[in-house]
């Protein structure tokens, strides 16, 4: 009976453990400086090789395309307004 108990009781710290290791990662995960700089590293992924250290010109280039057409359409919807 005490070795079930003993048993038991290590199964419980145990499994105190494991829960207070994974709440705090899912804090370190959800802390908004860890978004923000997760964030930061996928927009670097997409505009630069990580391999290599080069940037992407072919993504810039669809980047700033977007950018110059979303300018040149506000333009445009400006003067037919007025």
């Amino acid at each position: 009976m005490s070795d079930e108990l003993a048993d038991l009781e290590r199964e419980i710290e145990e499994t105190r453990e494991r829960l207070a290791t994974t709440i705090d990662q899912l804090l370190y995960r959800s802390h908004p400086k860890t978004i923000a700089s997760r964030q930061v590293a996928q927009i670097k992924g997409y505009y630069v090789d990580a391999a290599t250290g080069e940037p992407r010109t072919d993504n810039i280039l669809k980047t700033v395309g977007g950018v110059v057409g979303a300018i040149v359409l506000v333009v445009v919807l400006r003067r037919v307004t007025r």
